[in-house]
This record gives structure tokens, C-alpha cells and sequence, in this order.
């Protein structure tokens, strides 16, 4: 008896396996695509490298800034030498990934998680194309995992099953964390890009800004068509996911319905005032949505 639920498991357990391997390679093949051809070039030039790194000394010539004098090189050969300084390339790539409850929901096409899941992989496989490092920071109201920068498709191909399969610890929500973690965590320069829905009660402002002066912060959000407008189909029960409260509501109540969409519309201009303050880039997709022509338009603002 013990045998045959043990074998029941491992067979579970394999199927489990295999449909996940089965979504691994659908999101690789669909977003490797778009990285190869709709974005070919446009993630290059929308987030080149931003620093300048040492590449060689040479003697001085007239009109050589006096401050790229190598000390050092010129006492040895007792003739000035300079150093030369050229355009980092290589970009070193953090996604910020919201795992908490909220992103479990959806009512059309998808959930707000697997877009989370396929836009994070079409950046992932742009990111290698360019021969950049990728990294992950899984968060919710604390810090869920790390997934230190690396390059190559099996580095990414880990990164996507994570992005699926992935279980927190926590349901709730806090931005204003994940952020400070990439400020103390990531030492040089990076572009990170911050996907969520956005739905937070802490204020994390101070902590985007402080984080896109040290690094290129990018903020995708991700939502779904029944947070921003309520259907009327009478009584409906609702849950909070990441507190578990749940309530009635009448939604064949214009006025509910009303008071539904000012709140959002109220939390998208709060939104929309922190991305601006903090000097953030941004863009909104909605998960019954085109996301390919929403990084479009994104990688076209940076150009």
C-alpha cells in the first residue's frame, strides 16, 4: 500500500516535471524569437553601457586632460603617460520579480505572473544576445531568493523555471524592500528592471530613487482589466490575496463600481507621481495585451 502511494508521487511528481519543462521551452521558444528579431537592436541601444572603463595607457599628447595622467606609469618611464578610458559594452542586468499573492491573479488570457514570467525571459534572452550578465531578485515583503548575474541559456533557461515554479514564503508586498536589497547587494553600476503590479500599501519612493541614482532602475507594470474596472454581474465575493480578508460586494452598484475605478485611477496617479520624482522610466501592460509593443514603446523612450 505504502509502495503504491510512494510510486503515485514520483509518477506526480514526474508529470509535475515534465508540463513544466513542456512551459520552460514554449516561453524559450516565444521569447527567444522576439529577442532575435522584433528587438534585435533596439535593447542594445536603449541600454548600452553606461560607464567608462580602463582600457590602456599611452603617452601624452597636447590637449590630454591632466587628470587622466597615470602617476604611476609616467614616474617609471619619466615621460607622462595618460590613461585611456572606453565605453562599457557589457551590461550587468537585474530583474526585480514580484512573487507575492497578487500577481496569482488573472481573468483573461493569463495570469499577471506568467506575462511577469515571459516578459522577464524576453528580457533575459536580449540581455545574453548582448553578451550581458543576468540576475534575479525573487521578493515579496521580505527577500525570497537571489540569483546571482551569470551568462549563457542554461543560466537563463534555470532563471525561466524559477519564474514559473517558484513558491514565497510570504503572500504580501513590499517594493521599498526588494529595492534596498539591489542597492546594498549589486556593488557596481547595473540596469534593473522592477516587475510588479505595483500594489503596495508601504511607500517606496525614496528607496526607487536612491536605488536609480546608483543603478538604471526600469519599472515594468503588470495588471490585470478587472483592477482597474469592476463588471456588473451582481453580488460577487471578493479576496484580498495577500491578507486572505474576504468580503461581499455589490457590483451591479454603479456607485460601487464608481468607487472602484477612482481608487485605481487614484493609485495610478500616486504611482505614476513616484516613477516620476524618482527620474524612473516606465510602461503598462495590461495582461490582455500586446506586451511586445509595450517594450517597444519603452526601449523607443530611452532612444
Amino acid at each position: 500500500m505504502h509502495k503504491q502511494v510512494w510510486n503515485n508521487r514520483i509518477n506526480f511528481r514526474k508529470m509535475e516535471t515534465s508540463e513544466l519543462l513542456k512551459r520552460v521551452r514554449q516561453i524559450e521558444i516565444k521569447t527567444r524569437g522576439l529577442s532575435n528579431n522584433i528587438f534585435a537592436g533596439q535593447y542594445h541601444s536603449a541600454f548600452k553601457g553606461r560607464g567608462m572603463a580602463f582600457s590602456e595607457v599611452r603617452e601624452y599628447q597636447y590637449g590630454d586632460d591632466v587628470r587622466d595622467i597615470d602617476w604611476n606609469v609616467t614616474a617609471r618611464f619619466d615621460k607622462p603617460f595618460v590613461k585611456v578610458f572606453e565605453e562599457e559594452r557589457e551590461l550587468t542586468v537585474m530583474l526585480l520579480v514580484d512573487v507575492s499573492n497578487s500577481l496569482d491573479f488573472g481573468t483573461v488570457k493569463q495570469t499577471k505572473k506568467n506575462m511577469v514570467a515571459e516578459i522577464a525571459a524576453t528580457l533575459a534572452f536580449s540581455a545574453i544576445q548582448n553578451n550581458d550578465k543576468i540576475g534575479v531578485i525573487f521578493f515579496s515583503d521580505r527577500i525570497e531568493k537571489f540569483i546571482p548575474p551569470k551568462k549563457g541559456r542554461k543560466h537563463i533557461l534555470y532563471i525561466i523555471r524559477e519564474l514559473l515554479d517558484f513558491h514565497p514564503e510570504s503572500r504580501r508586498t513590499n517594493i521599498r524592500l526588494g529595492l534596498e536589497y539591489l542597492t546594498n547587494v549589486m556593488k557596481r553600476r547595473c540596469t534593473a528592471f522592477v516587475l510588479s503590479d505595483f500594489i503596495d500599501r508601504e511607500n517606496f519612493k525614496n528607496a526607487m530613487t536612491i536605488a536609480n541614482r546608483k543603478h538604471d532602475v526600469v519599472a515594468i507594470q503588470v495588471y490585470d482589466r478587472r483592477v482597474e474596472e469592476l463588471p456588473a454581474v451582481g453580488l460577487m465575493k471578493i479576496k484580498d490575496a495577500e491578507t486572505g480578508h474576504e468580503q461581499w460586494i455589490d457590483t451591479s452598484s454603479r456607485a460601487v463600481r464608481r468607487a472602484h475605478h477612482d481608487w485605481w485611477v487614484n493609485k495610478q496617479a500616486e504611482l505614476n507621481e513616484t516613477f516620476t520624482k524618482s527620474n524612473v522610466d516606465n510602461v503598462s501592460v495590461r495582461t490582455d495585451q500586446d506586451y511586445v509593443k509595450a517594450l517597444m514603446n519603452l526601449f523607443a523612450k530611452r532612444n
